[in-house]
């Protein structure tokens, strides 16, 4: 059983932001962050699942996301993820990242739990930490296709 703690942030939405992400299981512990220069905090929170499903070595894991994020959790769970993969993703946001997160959950058994955010939960906090630091770093990288979509938005 793997357990994958996630947390997303941003300071503005959109602005700059990051991600926080444990992995765990038995005494195998891992970090993950990285902060973007324009994002949203939905990007982050679903960057940070994506992020943890990818950096696991083997298919087919147990895997139990503890997220605050009701935007994700509910997606998924309230199959509402499917309903938007049937109609193309017609006027909903995130599509890439959607997708890439269908690809890396296939190969796994995936199950959510909902953390109250900012209720004092160890590893939850943690990642918050991770995330807010990481959209705080110097050289952040670029959400490409956020930005992209975001020019095309402001041009209309």
């Amino acid at each position: 059983m793997i357990e994958l703690f996630t947390d997303g942030a941003s300071s503005g939405n959109p602005g700059p932001g990051g991600y926080g992400a444990i992995l765990r299981s038995g005494q195998h512990y891992k970090e993950l962050s990285e902060g973007f220069r324009k994002t949203t905090n939905n990007r982050m929170e679903l960057l940070a699942v994506i992020k943890g499903l990818e950096a696991l070595k083997n298919p087919n894991q147990q895997v139990i996301i503890y997220s605050d994020s009701k935007y994700v959790i509910d997606s998924v769970e309230k199959k509402w993820l499917q309903g938007w993969v049937k109609k193309g993703f017609a006027g909903k946001k995130n599509r890439d990242l959607w997708m890439r997160y269908i690809e890396v959950s296939r190969i796994h058994q995936v199950r959510f739990v909902w953390v109250k955010g900012h209720a004092g939960h160890p590893e939850n906090e943690r990642c918050d930490q991770l995330a807010v630091a990481a959209g705080k770093q110097k050289n952040l990288l670029i959400d490409a296709v956020f930005e992209t979509e975001s020019m095309r938005t402001d041009l209309l």
